[in-house]
């Protein structure tokens, strides 16, 4: 009898045993992107992200980077599991969740909202998957505008023989900028703002966020402005090695990002109304018709030459049609 109970208890405590071992959570280097270092934004929201993280058995070791461009590289390099870093240097990684950042494809933040629903649904993770990555978050951090040092640069003809500043690693910029008729300049995302605030360059285009972490009004002094109209919708991507996270931890990342979209979406207009509303320019709306079929037009010769991926960019033409059906791409034959 006692043999008996004994080897009950020995069997009891290899099962007890086993199952600790399995439900031990995986530990992973999660490198975070956040020009503000330790202490901002995106590191705080990604902090809340590894406590949710703990329940889907997974140990998120966070390590903040303030230049994206090594956080990409160290990802690639093995010294990161996953990095968090903007959907247009993702786009090296995975084209169809780089497309999300494509220019005039998403109007409005309704629209990203929708595309992000879409995302976050199970069935879109084997497009989410590419070349050994697997993209296991997206958040929004708002609309890319114009800035320019002279508020009367309010269209394209007048942008032309105008120094703007382009991201050195996203050739799409430099096209669509040298086919205005301006003068490409390239720039990362550490110093753009600062070309933009002493005079090296007249024209950038950034989120609102930036404004204030990256004092853009001091490039706006005194008689410079912000084009009321988005060019883009911007995101942050959570760009994981594909074999270091198990299938369903990537889901769950993804669709925790959708599920606290609000919370993301209070804090961009929070950091919307400290921008000065004297700083607004508005512009006709018939320019607006116009810089739409110009961007259309874009999308489609970046799509031909390779940039954008044409399954993104056929989603992003539903959900506008979606929103807007008397859209003239939505009631043309």
């Amino acid at each position: 009898m006692t043999k008996r109970v004994s080897a009950l208890l020995a069997a009891l405590a290899l099962s007890l045993a086993g199952t600790a071992v399995a439900q031990a959570p995986i530990e992973r280097t999660v490198c975070v992107f956040d020009i503000a270092g330790q202490a901002g934004p995106t590191m705080a929201a990604m902090q809340d992200w590894r406590a949710a993280a703990l329940g889907w058995g997974l140990k998120a070791n966070l390590r903040v980077y303030t230049n994206e461009q090594v956080a990409a590289e160290d990802l690639k390099a093995g010294q990161c599991d996953a990095s968090l870093i903007t959907g247009l240097r993702a786009r090296q990684f995975n084209k169809y969740a780089g497309t999300l950042d494509s220019i005039g494809a998403l109007p409005t933040m309704e629209h990203m909202r929708v595309a992000l629903q879409v995302l976050a649904h199970p069935s879109r993770a084997e497009k989410l998957t590419a070349n050994s990555y697997e993209v296991i978050g997206i958040a929004p951090i708002g609309a890319a505008y114009l800035f320019v040092n002279d508020r009367e640069i309010n269209t394209l003809a007048k942008a032309a023989g105008k120094k703007v500043a382009v991201l050195d690693f996203d050739p799409t910029q430099a096209k669509m900028v040298a086919a205005a008729g301006a003068t490409p300049v390239p720039s990362d995302i550490t110093n753009f703002a600062g070309k933009f605030n002493n005079g090296s360059v007249d024209v950038i285009a950034a989120p609102l966020v930036a404004y204030n972490v990256l004092e853009l009004y001091k490039g706006l002094q005194p008689d410079g402005g912000i084009i009321d109209y988005p060019l883009l919708q911007l995101t942050m991507q959570v760009v994981a090695k594909e074999d270091r996270f198990p299938a369903e931890i990537a889901q769950k990342s993804r669709e925790y990002f959708y599920q606290n979209l609000d919370r993301v979406l209070e804090q961009l207009d929070r950091e919307a109304q400290a921008v000065d509303d004297k700083w607004w320019v508005d512009i006709p709306d018939k320019d607006k018709r116009e810089y739409e079929l110009m961007m259309q037009d874009a999308r489609d010769q970046l799509r031909n030459e390779g940039y954008y991926d044409p399954d993104m960019l056929d989603l992003l033409h539903k959900i506008r049609c979606k929103i807007d059906g008397s859209r003239a791409e939505c009631t043309a034959n």
